[in-house]
């Protein structure tokens, strides 16, 4: 225990110790020599509870400290203290670290801890068992020396971690995995690794799905609407056969719409062409879809307005971007009240180029706004038929803007009009020559 009058009392004790050796050495008329000799037995006292303080420190296996008396007792009792308070300091933190350990180990990902020179601090089981670590001889050498996978050392590399990756298993090349990568602390990075297999493995048999039996009703629908074009239309027919001519004839167009919407669509998905490959001249493309605009525009006669930089070009997928831009006015030309005003913009824009498209038709109500590009979803249906769309536009605008690593943001206003607008990033600006 501390008191905070001993080092007072200690330093009496010294006075009265060294005054007896003075009045000895004054009663024997020598006084510095008889100091001098108390001096030495003091001196030789505290080397000697020096040795023993070393031998507690370094040689004893007991905690508690010898029985002393005087100084050298709060010395060996501050000691003590310090040690029992770190003691209890390791415990804690020794209980702490092993909530963790046991938190991570659960954990239903591999996790891998690294430094800033990419070394490996610490990963859980799963990590040792998907990824083929070993633990602890893993332990400082290099994480990709260990995952060699082409992709991902270009991917952790690059040090751009806003999107993950997904590469097959170093162990299994039948599973993929998806990989995470998110600061961790101050100079370290955690890597979260992922089973997505069956996952991917669902998504790919949809996809083919989609894409086969939409190829497959290819065939019967042209063979179907190509009989319904050369059978003759008798004008003193049947009014009920008239119309259901007409009928059949438009949903056979509808089908194959659909079913050009879905291969479009399934293209876009399964498209591994890079976006940085190739220049697209959107100018050249919004053109284009200009005059197919105002052949579209016949009937309801809009007014139509393309605002274009004609020096903007990007980097890209000139088909998608194509039906990304087409989607998104084409639109505005079906759903917009006759008479209305659509404007369509491609410019330079803070964050990159923004294509744009508004019009000041009826507008859509903030409750639609986050599931215009699901499939298949309608606002209004039956104007949806009506006009003959599939519902798949939208998704495919969002599909490919994904591909671009963009999205779609659409401002609506009921009575006053729409806006669906895209931005392509700075770095997919190409540089004039």
């Amino acid at each position: 225990m501390y008191y905070p009058f001993s080092w007072l009392r200690s330093t009496l004790r010294l006075v009265l110790y060294l005054l007896v050796f003075a009045l000895i050495g004054w009663y024997m008329n020598d006084m510095l020599f008889a100091v001098a000799i108390g001096a030495t037995l003091l001196l030789i006292f505290n080397y000697w509870h020096l040795y023993k303080l070393n031998r507690w420190l370094w040689h004893s296996r007991k905690m508690s400290p010898p029985t002393v008396r005087g100084v050298w007792e709060h010395i060996y009792e501050g000691i003590y203290y310090l040690q029992r308070r770190n003691r209890n300091k390791r415990k804690e933190l020794g209980e702490l670290v092993k909530r963790f350990r046991e938190g991570s180990e659960a954990l239903p990902d591999a996790a891998v801890v690294v430094d800033s020179k990419a070394c490996i601090i610490w990963c859980n089981r799963l990590a040792r068992l998907d990824l083929g670590l070993k633990w602890p001889q893993d332990a400082g050498r290099r994480l990709d020396n260990l995952l060699r996978h082409p992709e991902f050392i270009q991917y952790f590399h690059a040090g751009n971690f806003k999107y993950p990756i997904e590469v097959p298993s170093p162990t299994n090349p039948h599973k993929t995995f998806e990989y995470r990568v998110m600061p961790y602390g101050d100079e370290h990075l955690l890597l979260i690794a992922r089973d997505i297999t069956r996952v991917s493995q669902l998504e790919a048999m949809r996809k083919d799905f989609v894409a086969n039996v939409s190829h497959e009703l290819r065939t019967p629908l042209t063979v179907i609407n190509g009989y319904l074009e050369i059978l003759p239309v008798d004008e003193t027919a049947d009014p009920f056969m008239q119309k259901a001519m007409k009928e059949m004839t438009a949903q056979t167009h509808r089908m194959q719409n659909l079913i050009e919407d879905l291969l479009v669509l399934s293209r876009i998905e399964a498209s591994s062409e890079r976006i940085y490959e190739n220049v697209v001249n959107i100018p050249t493309v919004l053109s284009q879809i200009e005059r197919e605009a105002q052949a579209l525009n016949k009937e309801k006669q809009h007014h139509i307005e393309f605002h274009i930089d004609a020096d903007l070009k990007v980097f890209g997928v000139e088909t998608e971007l194509r039906s990304a831009c087409s989607n998104l006015v084409f639109n505005a030309v079906h759903y917009t009240p006759p008479g209305g005003e659509i404007h369509v913009y491609w410019r330079h824009d803070e964050e990159g180029a923004k294509f744009a498209v508004h019009d000041n038709g009826d507008g859509i109500e903030s409750n639609h706004l986050n599931r215009l590009t699901e499939r298949f979803y309608r606002v209004d249906k039956a104007r949806s038929r009506k006009t003959g769309g599939s519902g798949l536009g939208l998704s495919i605008v969002k599909h490919v803007l994904s591909h671009h690593n963009s999205r779609l943001d659409i401002a609506s206003t009921l009575g006053e009009g729409s806006q669906f607008s895209f931005v392509l990033d700075k770095e997919l600006i190409a540089e004039q020559i």
